[in-house]
């Protein structure tokens, strides 16, 4: 479209020329009145105007057909019937009607119209290219390895589920697949909006779209077609534009009512200056100066434009909206619901604390603690190893490890019979513990183990589900937006006190089975509040459908969530925050666009009835045309001012 609008735009600019220099009122205005005359000059003159008429015309045309078909009077009937009135009146002129012509009028009218929609489908462009910049982080051809490792550039379209493909370091990753061989870091930033490089090595999955880093790494092919992420992505991003908006519903309502007030208007606007004693020339072109001035162009493309761009910074920032009404309800809301574990937190334990029990250092007691579980695979082990890498604590070398079933574990360490047990062991053999921060930790709801050196306690350890460091800096952003902020969780009163309590929550619910989460969106509901509900999108998928709000966190690659409105790849709560805000912006813009392209109508359909005709000041259809068309413009470098909110989504 914006080729075929430039192509029709010069080749009508340049049989303008000719026109303008047959047309007697320019002749008159520069003086050349009789040498530029000759026989016939007049049927030239109608023969340019012609061409122009229909072919720089035609898209304006086409669209008034269209239109009526559809039974959708719009932009592009008022066009069309404005240069048709003036083509067809000018025509009778030369043919014997009495009167004068309007060829010079109607040929820059329509070069100013081609003119404006070739600038507009440029901004529009750049405002809604969301499809073509995800189809475009795809490479054209991938390195396909034959069984003797022989290595083929083919399309990516002809990649198959087990093929081996070579990703070279820089390049980006063709296709879904696992890593077979190599290890690498991948710049997912175009695709989950993540910044930091994600390391990855065999085993794990790299994402079509991504780049790859400093090393070469082979992938087995998982997923084709429309089973990839960045397909998922685009299909996502397809439903989020064509999708139902309540306020594009009243945008369209607004250009209906407004092309009905534009023919009322320069009807009653030729019949007014021909009922004062003017010329019909005159009424007549004050006519089709109204119905082009008035062209509901810039009301119709107001919220798309608007949509497209947001939907664009969205999904390349890993905000994935399924549903475009739901995303305008979240202005609305007044409180998030999270769901806990993997939200929140990391879903994963930590080392909260250490106790000293006897004159040991935390460091050691940590040391000989992680030196033992380094051994076992239990999750409260891994969390005891990670504590000690965090804090730089060098494990104890330990031997003759041995689990002991639902008590811990024990090994021999530097000569010693070492365990680290739970306090079931301690109690079912009388050991006695008394320490007033380590009984605080058990009762905020922390994991204790205890680290026994020959039967001695010398110290305890602490474990908790860790917060997300992000999570503090979400609760406060969305306190700043006026939304209270709670949490639900299965996890005994105790823990989700403590959580909320880090956290500076509003409220929280414990001990809540996964098919009562339902029950607590409603509660909220209950108490008058738009309420947003955020889980992992498969055991909360009844809260995430009941809510007003069904955000999915965490999905990473795997994004076909039916029960979330919205998806957030990334496992950063921040982005919660950065949906709401955005959906209050583009709102905004919404109606900023909206506000602008009804009021310009206000002052501009007086200015060219010629209301200030008595000031001599009086519009031409070029004139409207260009007013109209910068009136599209500024809607359209509004819509993209919304880019600036990236900072929203790039927390």
């Amino acid at each position: 479209m914006v080729a075929d609008f430039r192509r029709r735009f010069w080749v009508s600019l340049a049989l303008t020329v000719p026109v303008l220099a047959l047309s007697q009122m320019i002749q008159a205005f520069l003086g050349l009145d009789t040498a530029l005359a000759f026989p016939g000059d007049r049927l030239v003159l109608f023969a340019l105007a012609s061409i122009v008429f229909f072919y720089g015309g035609w898209p304006f045309l086409k669209g008034l057909f269209r239109e009526l078909g559809d039974r959708r009077p719009g932009m592009m009937t008022l066009i069309a019937i404005a240069i048709s009135v003036a083509f067809f009146y000018s025509t009778a002129v030369v043919f014997g009607l009495s009167g004068k012509v309007f060829f010079w009028e109607l040929v820059t009218l329509i070069d100013i119209m081609l003119l404006g929609h070739w600038i507009e489908m440029r901004s529009v462009m750049g405002a809604s290219g969301a499809l073509d910049a995800l189809v475009r982080l795809l490479p054209a051809t991938a390195h396909r390895l034959a069984a003797d490792d022989e290595m083929e550039d083919i399309p990516v379209s002809e990649l198959a589920p087990g093929d081996r493909v070579l990703v070279r370091p820089g390049e980006k990753v063709p296709i879904d697949g696992i890593i077979l061989t190599g290890r690498s870091s991948f710049n997912e930033s175009m695709l989950t909006g993540e910044s930091r490089p994600v390391e990855k090595r065999k085993g794990e999955e790299a994402v079509g779209g991504s780049v790859n880093g400093e090393g070469a790494v082979t992938l087995e092919v998982r997923k084709t077609g429309d089973q990839t992420y960045l397909s998922q992505v685009v299909d996502m991003v397809r439903q989020a534009q064509e999708s139902r908006s309540r306020t594009q519903d009243l945008a369209n309502r607004a250009a209906l009512w407004l092309t009905y007030i534009a023919i009322t208007a320069g009807t009653a606007t030729l019949a007014y200056w021909l009922a004062v004693g003017q010329e019909f020339e005159f009424a007549l072109e004050r006519m089709v100066t109204v119905m082009v001035i008035t062209c509901p162009h810039a009301l119709g493309l107001a919220v798309p434009l608007v949509v497209a761009v947001s939907t664009r910074l969205t999904a390349q920032n890993g905000l994935l909206i399924r549903d475009r009404a739901a995303f305008e309800r979240a202005r609305n809301l007044n409180a998030v619901l999270f769901d806990k574990t993997g939200t929140l937190t990391e879903g994963r334990f930590g080392v909260a604390a250490v106790v000293p029990l006897a004159d040991m250092p935390e460091e050691d007691i940590l040391a000989y603690a992680a030196g033992l579980e380094s051994q076992s695979q239990h999750p409260i082990a891994e969390g005891i190893v990670r504590g000690a890498q965090e804090r730089g604590v060098q494990a104890k070398k330990v031997s003759q490890f041995r689990s002991l079933t639902g008590q811990g574990a024990e090994a021999r360490v530097e000569g010693h019979a070492l365990r680290v047990v739970s306090p079931g062991y301690l109690k079912e053999r009388g050991l006695a513990v008394d320490n007033a921060a380590m009984h605080k930790l058990a009762e905020a709801g922390h994991t204790v183990v205890f680290v026994l050196p020959d039967e001695a306690p010398i110290g305890a350890v602490a474990l908790a589900d860790v917060v997300r460091p992000q999570s503090l800096e979400a609760v406060s952003r969305l306190k700043d937006l006026g939304i209270r902020t709670m949490m639900v969780t299965g996890d005994a009163a105790p823990v989700a006190k403590s959580v909320a309590g880090q956290l500076g929550l509003d409220d929280y619910f414990a001990e809540v089975l996964p098919h009562e989460k339902v029950e607590k969106v409603r509660e909220v509901k209950a108490r008058g509040m738009h309420v947003a509900m955020i889980g992992d999108g498969v055991n909360d998928a009844p809260a995430l459908v009941e809510s007003d709000l069904g955000i999915a966190i965490g999905a990473g690659t795997d994004v076909a969530i039916e029960s979330a409105d919205i998806v957030l790849v990334r496992s950063d709560p921040r982005d919660v925050f950065a949906i709401l805000a955005l959906s209050r912006i583009t709102y905004a813009k919404m109606i900023q666009n909206l506000v602008w392209a009804t009021g310009y109508n206000a002052f501009a359909i007086p200015l060219a009835a010629g209301v200030a005709y008595g000031w001599g000041i009086l519009l031409t259809p070029a004139l409207g045309a260009a007013l109209m068309s910068i009136s599209t413009i500024i809607v359209a470098i509004n819509a993209k001012l919304l880019e600036r909110a990236r900072r929203l989504v790039a927390a």
